[in-house]
């Protein structure tokens, strides 16, 4: 996951439970429901053939196809109901004569996205039954002696579709449609839970901090951090000293910065700036040295409105930021305004550090653009 380019100067701060749950209702959408059990669309069903009355008086078979579903609404707790239409054509044996009958069937499916160890989102679908199944047949008038077969012929379709509709749901790549693994997402890789069946149900708020824990690991902070190696820091002519008689000035650049984990409950790093210095002291001629200096951060990562993820990190304190001093030439060494000189580019160093952390856009993550972004 990369920073995003838009500014966040000024985040408003939401909890990991509420990020948990703005991040599943953000990423279940219609769309995606429908994507997940469109791969019965298509299929061929064939019910039968099928006796009925007594001594098997008279039999039917009917056959179909399956149709795109359709989300008829959504609910609380990001529940969606689905309709799945199919249509059949049914014919029907009685005493040696045929009947053909066209029949309009749809399947009632309730999807309910939730979570799941680690951080798994799995859209969860209960078994239909045949009163999930609506019958209807497409008949202008039919002759009574076939009306009795009417209602036998329903109980068996809606049964029938029922059993075959699970069957297909319960097929391993449906429910590999149906798992979706963020962390191998935004790995890029195959996830070892596709194929799982049974889940450690987790609520969105604990889904939240496994987003967390587990997502914004050290290895990818680093991957932001790390760009700061290599920029440059410039700082005067700086005036100082007994009647202002020095003239500093500061070149110098920030090197490959040093990440470790902290062991507080939040998502956080203590983060070390080394930046080496070449610094000009001019009094009368040019004395020169060489500084490194050490500007010890505390990076959290945290959850913002509307759906960002964003690395917090307060600015430095001068009186936190370590500088060692190596003089170069005996005058340089002995040069009394060295102590002045010291605090004034420890100062300096702070204030660049402050305006560089200033822009939080670096340190941004749009997760509601990365999941749109996502096919």
């Amino acid at each position: 996951m990369q920073p995003t380019d838009q500014m966040s100067d000024d985040p408003a701060w939401i909890d990991y439970a509420d990020f948990g749950e703005r991040f599943v209702t953000h990423a279940v959408t219609a769309d995606r429901i429908v994507a997940a059990v469109s791969g019965m669309a298509g299929r061929g069903m064939t019910i039968g053939p099928f006796s009925l009355g007594p001594a098997g008086l008279a039999g039917f078979v009917a056959e179909g196809k399956v149709g795109q579903p359709v989300v008829l609404r959504s609910g609380p707790q990001v529940t969606f109901e689905v309709t799945v239409p199919m249509s059949l054509s049914v014919q029907v044996l009685l005493g040696g004569r045929k009947l053909r009958l066209e029949a309009v069937v749809e399947i009632d499916l309730t999807l309910h996205a939730r979570t799941a160890d680690p951080v798994l989102i799995v859209i969860e679908i209960p078994p239909i039954t045949a009163r999930d199944v609506s019958f209807v047949l497409r008949a202008r008038a039919i002759e009574s002696a076939w009306e009795w077969l009417l209602d036998p012929i329903a109980g068996v379709v809606q049964r029938e579709v029922a059993n075959r509709v699970n069957a297909m749901l319960a097929d391993p790549q449906a429910r590999r449609a149906r798992v979706f693994d963020i962390e191998a997402l935004i790995d890029g890789v195959r996830s070892e839970h596709a194929t799982q069946a049974e889940f450690d149900w987790i609520g969105y708020d604990e889904f939240g901090h496994q987003f967390f824990s587990r997502i914004v690991t050290k290895d990818r902070v680093f991957d932001v951090v790390e760009r700061l190696a290599g920029r440059p820091i410039e700082i005067g002519p700086l005036r100082t000293g007994p009647r202002n008689s020095a003239t500093v000035t500061v070149r110098g650049s920030v090197r490959l910065p040093q990440l470790a984990d902290r062991s507080d409950d939040e998502v956080s790093f203590d983060l070390t700036v080394p930046v080496s210095l070449d610094i000009t002291v001019d009094v009368l001629k040019a004395n020169h040295y060489r500084a490194d200096v050490e500007v010890p951060l505390v990076l959290t990562a945290r959850a913002a409105d509307p759906l960002l993820v964003v690395i917090d990190v307060p600015p430095p304190d001068s009186a936190d930021i370590r500088l060692e001093f190596k003089a170069r030439g005996m005058r340089a060494a002995t040069l009394g305004a060295l102590a002045g000189i010291k605090k004034q580019v420890v100062a300096q160093v702070a204030g660049v550090v402050r305006k560089e952390l200033a822009d939080s856009s670096g340190r941004t993550i749009d997760v509601a653009a990365r999941i749109d972004g996502v096919a």
